[in-house]
């Protein structure tokens, strides 16, 4: 194919990816309207729905890497960028840094609701077993002081959730569990470096890190999504987000 015909064909293909029939998931809107409601979808009008890039979206490699989706699909990371350095300006070990880069990457780029599990979940297969549970546990901790390192319950809950607030039962029984094991302070160093304010004036790049992500997040060489790892389907989804099946 000559030059023109190469951008011929791909202005084509471009079209045809414009002009497939995106459908939400239930979960996108969930509480925007009742789920047990038919969705009313858009009329196709012969065209085909999506079922894989959506042109909405940049592009992510064949084989994704961490590194991608935090530049490609996740929304901003200043909270996780400036909560790794400052563990890392604290002195913890690299895989607290690690940890703290990437315990909230679900409401980053998958979902808000009982994040530390889903967060845990992806990172399972690609991480050490301690780092995945120190994310997971975390959610539970945040709402639970505990002095002997300075940790206090965040002002900013306060704000958000209101002064009555009691965590759920489940969450509660999350705490006791965890304030008894073997890990707990790699899930509390998480929390004491969770910042809950964010100065903009602060700038902090992914590359930072690189050499932590090196030594410490197993990436998988078929690339995130692709390397059949029992978190592989979420990878895809944060992938495809608008796929139809």
């Amino acid at each position: 194919m000559t030059t023109l015909q190469r951008a011929e064909a791909a202005e084509h293909a471009l079209s045809q990816e414009l002009d497939r029939v995106v459908v939400k998931s239930v979960l996108f809107t969930s509480g925007e309207r009742d789920p047990r409601q038919p969705v009313t979808r858009p009329p196709d009008n012969g065209r085909l729905y999506m079922m894989g890039h959506d042109p909405r979206l940049p592009r992510m490699p064949d084989k994704p890497t961490l590194f991608d989706f935090f530049r490609l699909r996740f929304g901003p990371s200043a909270h996780l960028l400036q909560s790794a350095r400052l563990a890392m300006n604290n002195g913890v070990d690299e895989k607290i840094v690690l940890a703290c880069l990437l315990h909230d990457i679900a409401t980053a780029g998958f979902i808000r609701s009982d994040h530390g599990y889903w967060s845990a979940q992806l990172l399972e297969p690609y991480v050490d077993e301690e780092v995945a549970w120190g994310i997971r546990y975390h959610q539970a901790l945040r709402f639970f002081p505990d002095e002997s390192v300075g940790y206090r319950y965040p002002e900013l809950y306060l704000k958000l959730f209101g002064a009555d607030y009691v965590p759920e039962p489940h969450i509660q029984e999350a705490y006791r569990y965890a304030r008894d094991h073997k890990w707990y302070m790699t899930s509390r160093l998480i929390t004491v470096n969770d910042l809950y304010a964010f100065d903009p004036s602060v700038q902090v790049e992914l590359e930072e890190f690189t050499d932590v992500v090196g030594r410490h997040f197993r990436q998988p060489k078929e690339g995130l999504g692709f390397d059949q790892s029992p978190s592989a389907h979420m990878w895809r989804t944060i992938n495809w987000p608008t796929r139809y099946l």
